[in-house]
């Protein structure tokens, strides 16, 4: 049993944010629907890196466990099927521009009028109203404008962006909670509603901490590395061995920090017993820690920090990540079996409820497999009427 069994989403999203969105719900229980353009579908089938049967691995992170339905919404009996399919669904996301679904019969207000129940997600660049409504945008043109970039990066460097494509995740996140935040209102109010999701509005929402920063002191925040521009100590360090560990510490990790790195002077200077004073004495604290740390290997630092209470994290790459013990202890890469590629890894939905399932990595469906089954079971379709849309290209 998982928490969303018996829930229909019905799914019109492609690349990333949507189809990311969508898993997350599918993988939790709902039957979710896929609707991709016949002959081509989700655009994302076709991105690099591609697997040895010509599937591609980017599409594999984001669709697994959905049902895939091949239609042609830009015929009048496409849309009638999709609307359809819309009158028995629970949640419909979409990331087309503004209007797209309006001017082909399946936007919000139309679809509630038959459906009133249904939770229907709009996630869009810029939202439905304002100045930049029409835009298009990607992942790292949120990065920028949200100024996500402008913090990224080393003092004196160009901006970076994130190592991950972090707007159209975090954007994923709340397309998934906007859903559930409906789910959960329709249970006593008996009505679904039009979810207005914009990307950029989920960016500057992660500038929670630089905008408090700028809201109290007026100070536009600038790169720092990983460098914490609150606290001392945490950054990275280069230790002797070429190897990279973050250290993050408040004040009762302070001393015995300074113990195991052997800064006697540091430890016994008042001034640094606070946050505060190391702040105001940045230069002069990094730089000790920096040399102390240079001198010692990686693994067996990170060890003796840990046995002192000092917060510490070895700079993993992804393959050291996914073959971190406690990766590998919580069973956080699954695997699913491919028609075409055979066995293959996924990283699990971390979610884990007392009571049901956990969440388990299934198939990414080929594209339009699913496609009689659905008609037939969810609209009645039979089998003449199926073969007749397929050959006037309607699926």
């Amino acid at each position: 049993m998982r928490p969303l069994d018996g829930v229909t989403v019905v799914d019109f999203s492609r690349v990333l944010a949507g189809p990311m969105a969508t898993q997350i719900l599918a993988e939790l229980g709902a039957d979710v629907i896929k609707i991709e353009r016949p002959g081509g579908g989700d655009e994302s089938r076709w991105f690099e890196p591609r697997l040895p049967g010509g599937e591609s691995a980017y599409f594999f992170a984001f669709n697994r466990g959905k049902r895939s339905v091949t239609l042609n919404l830009a015929t009048e009996r496409g849309q009638e099927i999709a609307r359809g399919l819309a009158r028995r669904a629970d949640v419909l996301v979409e990331n087309f521009l503004p209007g797209w679904m309006d001017k082909r019969g399946l936007g919000y207000a139309a679809l509630a009028e038959e459906n009133p129940g249904l939770v229907y997600v709009s996630s869009t660049g810029f939202g439905q109203t304002g100045p930049y409504a029409e835009r298009k945008g990607y992942d790292t043109v949120f990065q920028a404008l949200s100024g996500v970039m402008d913090l990224t990066g080393h003092p004196g460097t160009p901006p970076a962006k994130a190592g991950v494509p972090v707007a159209d995740l975090s954007s994923g996140l709340w397309i998934a909670i906007a859903a559930l935040a409906g789910l959960a209102g329709r249970t006593s109010t008996g009505r679904g509603g039009h979810v207005d999701l914009a990307m950029m509005d989920v960016q500057v929402s992660l500038l929670a901490l630089a905008a408090a920063r700028l809201f109290a002191l007026d100070e536009d925040p600038v790169r720092t590395g990983t460098a914490h521009p609150g606290r001392v100590p945490s950054a990275a360090f280069e230790c002797a061995d070429g190897r990279w560990l973050h250290i993050s510490g408040s004040d009762q990790h302070w001393r015995p920090l300074c113990a195991v790195l052997g800064l006697d002077e540091l430890a016994a200077d008042p001034d640094l017993a606070a946050n505060a004073g190391r702040l105001a004495q940045r230069e002069r604290v990094t730089s000790a820690l920096a040399a102390a740390i240079a001198a010692r290997p990686r693994d067996a630092l990170a060890e003796e920090l840990r046995a002192a209470g000092v917060p510490a994290g070895e700079v993993n790459s992804v393959r050291e990540a996914l073959a971190d013990p406690n990766t590998v202890g919580r069973g956080m890469v699954g695997h699913f079996d491919h028609p075409r590629e055979g066995r293959f890894p996924a990283l699990r939905t971390p979610v884990r409820i007392d009571g049901y399932d956990r969440p388990e990595p299934t198939a990414p469906p080929l594209l339009g497999s699913d496609t009689d089954a659905v008609l037939t079971d969810l609209l009645g379709l039979g089998e003449a009427e199926i073969s007749r849309l397929r050959d006037e290209g309607t699926i």
